[in-house]
């Protein structure tokens, strides 16, 4: 016969494993469960002791315990994307457009990949620029020229460590976030009318760049796992003048895939054979779920094959418009290019990110918003399994806090935009992570924020206007409350493709 404490664990985890308790959540408190139960306090911590063994919860110093993990989760992650020509870009007017929608005041932000503030060490951000301000204000307030701020750089130069890469403060330049970063690169590269590959789905602020600067893009089919093909790539290097490719190898955007390292090191390998400049983005790289179980692309190159960009706006702050690029031979380019436009970023920032990265307080912040994001994740995923239509397919992040979904073909998620909108929910559809229409039945999903009744409620009314979009496009019913019957099955899980 089973001990006392063992049959509460195993209460307890039946519960863990039928939803009553998500990822994320907290389980009932020893005194109140040793209430219900009628059994003491250390009877309680016993059963405790064993979930936390068998992984299923874990302790929070002065907090409790709380689910860590929860049912498995059995949605097909989204296929392969397919081989597109090579196209000029023609979608900076429909991504300009939904952006401008997305950032509505009071909607639930599901769509920009922009961490809540609770996951940003904003307390600690205005103490270092109160001191900064107070005791540094005539540098803080002055010019910081090119190629930036020296003790920032030497701190980006430590932190390059943590990815693999040994790099020197000279060849780091700051910039006005990733983004700033990835247009001086693709400047000093390339020229109007060049050909640029990029993954497939890609980030759409790229493309919003390509076209901008008159580049045409090809897109590269990219697994949700373990990223960028390389054997599509290299047929598209033998057809068409590829001029550079921007990629990132570590929990990518929009899906989330990590190219293992035998992938990566064939990747510079192959640049450095076709004569190919890689742009790496690796804006996610310091939120990866297992620190130093991968590296930047760039800590495998060894010729100046590869720029790489990256910024502290997924990490510190979005607002401090702080990134950096490393642009080894192209570097003076660099330079001379951000002189000419921006001069450098702002003093302030810079000086009091440096502050902040100097005072030590930034491994123990990271720690903690990675598990943060992957509990997240993992509440998102499961709710997305449970109340959206069967045959979506969701991704299987190792970093990074955005899931791409893939609905049913038949569902337009422009339309699913537009309708979530009006019930509050901000989403990005899939057409605006495409030069092609290939992804307009999928959506990309913001999960840096935390995980509650709210966003729940959210994730479920997605489902229930997926499914009756699936219902229109199927010609099942033709009125509302047929689709409404349909919808109504949201609570039992619908997801199960192996």
């Amino acid at each position: 016969m089973s001990l006392l404490y063992q049959q509460i664990a195993r209460q307890l985890a039946e519960d863990i494993q039928k939803g009553f308790y998500q990822p994320g959540e907290r389980v009932p408190s020893v005194r109140k469960l040793s209430v219900q139960k009628g059994v003491s306090h250390a009877t309680v911590l016993q059963a405790y002791a064993t979930l936390e063994d068998e992984g299923l919860i874990r302790a929070r110093p002065q907090s409790g315990y709380y689910v860590h993990r929860a049912p498995a989760l059995t949605a097909p992650t989204p296929p392969l994307s397919r081989v597109e020509q090579p196209y000029a870009v023609t979608r900076s007017g429909i991504i300009g457009e939904i952006l401008s929608q997305t950032r509505r005041s009071g909607t639930m932000p599901l769509g920009a990949a922009v961490p809540a503030s609770d996951y940003l060490p904003l307390r600690a951000l205005h103490q270092q620029m109160s001191r900064v301000t107070r005791f540094q204000s005539q540098r803080a307030f002055g010019y910081s020229f090119s190629p930036g701020y020296e003790p920032l750089r030497r701190q980006v130069a430590i932190r390059m460590r943590d990815a693999g890469a040994v790099v020197d403060p000279e060849q780091i330049v700051i910039t006005n976030g990733c983004v700033d970063a990835l247009h001086l690169c693709l400047r000093a590269v390339a020229q109007p009318g060049d050909l640029i590959a990029t993954e497939a789905p890609s980030y759409y602020g790229l493309l919003q760049l390509c076209e901008v600067l008159g580049l045409k893009v090809i897109e590269i089919p990219t697994d949700p796992e373990t990223g960028l093909s390389l054997e599509a790539l290299s047929e598209a290097l033998a057809r068409w003048p590829i001029k550079a490719l921007v990629v990132t190898a570590r929990a990518g955007n929009p899906l989330g895939a990590s190219m293992p390292e035998p992938r990566q090191r064939q990747l510079v390998s192959l640049a450095e054979e076709r004569g190919l400049q890689i742009i790496e983005d690796d804006i996610y790289g310091e939120l990866m779920f297992e620190p130093g179980s991968s590296k930047a692309l760039k800590a495998f190159d060894r010729t100046g094959v590869v720029m790489y960009c990256s910024s502290f706006s997924k990490t510190i702050s979005p607002g401090v418009r702080v990134g950096w690029a490393i642009a080894g031979k192209h570097q003076a380019t660099v330079e001379k290019l951000q002189t000419f436009t921006t001069l450098s970023p702002c003093s302030v920032s810079q000086m009091a990110v440096a502050a902040y990265l100097e005072n030590g307080g930034y491994d123990r912040h990271l720690r903690h918003i990675r598990q943060e994001y992957r509990e997240n994740l993992s509440a998102f995923q499961l709710a997305i399994q449970r109340y959206f239509p069967a045959g979506t397919r969701i991704t299987r992040p190792r970093g990074g806090f955005i899931l791409w979904v893939s609905l049913p073909e038949c569902v337009d998620t422009q339309t699913l935009f537009n309708q979530a909108l009006e019930e509050g929910i901000a989403i990005a559809p899939g057409v605006i992570f495409s030069n092609s229409d290939q992804f307009n039945h999928c959506l990309r999903l913001n999960c840096g924020i935390p995980w509650g009744q709210a966003a729940e409620a959210a994730v479920m009314t997605l489902g229930v206007l997926a499914k009756r979009l699936v219902v229109s496009a199927k010609g099942l019913a033709t009125d509302e409350s047929a689709a409404d019957a349909m919808a109504s099955n949201a609570m039992a899980p619908e997801v199960t493709l192996a």
